[in-house]
C-alpha cells in the first residue's frame, strides 16, 4: 500500500511572536506523529518566517526558522499564524501579510492563534467571517475591521477553511480540533492525554471559566462568597441564604450583586453547578444520577433542564461528545460558559 504524503503544516512567525502560540500547536501536532512511529508521518511541520534564520520571541527565546521563499506554497496544507502583541500594538509584519495574501488560495486551512487574527485580517483573507482573538484585543479587532463578526466568548471558531482562536493556550485547543478533523476523536484525545491537558475543550466554551470570571469581577465583598458556593454546591443556595452569608438584606444583596456581577445570584449558582457537572461528565465512570446530585441539581431531570436551557444539549449528548473515554484518572480543565 502506497504511503499517503504527509500534510505540511507551516507555522509562520515574526519578531516578538508569543512562544506558547507557536510551541503549543507545534507540540500537539508533533505528538500526534511521534505516538505512531511505526506509521509514515501524518504531518510535516515547518516553522517559517519571511526572512528565515533566528526570530526573537516576546519572551526572549530565539526560534530557528525556514525562509518563506524556500517553501513551495503549493505543497502547504495548513498555515497557522500565531499571535504576538506588545500593549496595543498588534502584529503587522508587512512581508508576512503579503505572502499570505498572495498564496492563501492554495491552502486547505488558514488558522490564527491569539492576535494572529490581525495578520489574517490585514491580508484580507477573512472576508466577513465570524472570528475571535485574545479577549484583551476583541474591541481593537472589531474597531479596525468592522466587517468581521468578532465573537467575544469562543476559544476557537471555524468558518469553512478559516479557523481563529483566543489567546495563548487556546492554540493547543485549536490544534487538537484540527487533529480531530484530520485523524479522528481517539487520536486527538490521546494527544490531549500526552500533553497532560487531559481534556479537549470544545470551541464554544468561553475564554473565561465561570469561577475565574466571577473572581475577576468580584471585589472583596463577593470573592469569598463565590469560593464558598463552589465548595458547597449541594447546600441550600437560595438567595435568602446567600444574602445572609454576605451579611446583607435580600434586597441590598440582589441589587449589589447585579451591579457588580452583571447577572443574578441564582444564575451564577446555576452556572457554577453546570460547570461542575460538565467537569464530572467528562469522566466516564460517574453516573449521570451521581453527577446531578454532586453538582447540586438534586435529580437528573433538573440537570437535563439546565443543560438544555443553557447549553442546548442533554447531559448524555455532552458526555458522548466530550468524555475522555480512554483517559485514566485526571483532574480536568473547567468546562466554561457565560455567567
Amino acid at each position: 500500500m502506497q504511503a499517503v504524503p504527509a500534510r505540511r503544516i507551516v507555522i509562520v512567525v515574526y519578531h516578538n511572536v508569543n512562544v506558547l502560540d507557536v510551541a503549543g500547536p507545534l507540540e500537539a501536532f508533533s505528538q500526534s506523529v511521534r505516538m505512531r512511529p511505526e506509521l509514515p508521518p501524518f504531518y510535516q511541520l515547518t516553522v517559517a518566517s519571511p526572512q528565515g534564520g533566528a526570530v526573537m520571541t516576546s519572551a526572549g527565546l530565539p526560534l530557528h526558522t525556514v525562509a518563506l521563499a524556500d517553501i513551495d506554497p503549493l505543497g502547504i496544507d495548513t498555515v497557522l499564524v500565531p499571535g504576538g502583541a506588545i500593549g496595543n500594538h498588534v502584529p503587522d509584519d508587512v512581508a508576512l501579510i503579503a505572502w499570505v495574501r498572495q498564496h492563501q488560495h492554495h491552502w486547505r486551512r488558514l488558522c490564527s492563534v491569539c492576535t494572529g487574527a490581525f495578520l489574517l485580517a490585514a491580508a484580507d483573507v477573512l472576508g466577513d467571517a465570524a472570528v475571535t482573538t485574545h479577549w484583551d484585543h476583541l474591541a481593537q479587532l472589531r474597531g479596525l475591521y468592522p466587517q468581521l463578526d468578532v465573537r467575544d466568548e469562543p476559544i476557537f471558531l471555524q468558518q469553512g477553511r478559516i479557523w481563529t482562536s483566543a489567546g495563548i493556550s487556546a492554540g493547543i485547543d485549536l490544534a487538537l480540533a484540527l487533529i480531530e478533523q484530520d485523524r479522528g476523536h481517539a487520536i486527538a484525545m490521546e494527544v490531549a492525554q500526552r500533553l497532560v491537558v487531559f481534556l479537549k475543550r470544545p470551541g464554544n466554551q468561553a475564554q473565561f471559566s465561570a469561577p475565574l470570571l466571577a473572581q475577576q469581577r468580584s471585589r472583596a465583598g463577593f470573592a469569598e462568597l463565590h469560593g464558598w458556593i463552589s465548595a458547597h454546591l449541594t447546600a441550600d443556595l437560595r438567595v435568602e441564604q446567600l444574602a445572609a452569608r454576605a451579611g446583607m438584606s435580600v434586597r441590598s444583596f440582589c441589587r449589589a450583586y447585579q451591579e457588580q456581577q452583571g447577572t443574578t445570584p441564582a444564575r451564577m449558582v446555576e452556572t457554577l453547578r453546570l460547570e461542575a457537572a460538565c467537569r464530572a461528565l467528562q469522566q466516564p465512570r460517574a453516573s449521570i444520577k451521581r453527577v446531578a446530585a454532586d453538582a447540586g441539581f438534586g435529580d437528573e431531570q433538573n440537570l437535563r433542564r439546565a443543560f438544555l436551557r443553557r447549553l442546548g444539549v442533554l447531559p448524555q449528548d455532552y458526555r458522548e461528545r466530550f468524555c475522555a473515554a480512554t483517559a485514566g484518572p485526571a483532574t480536568p480543565t473547567a468546562a466554561a460558559m457565560p455567567a
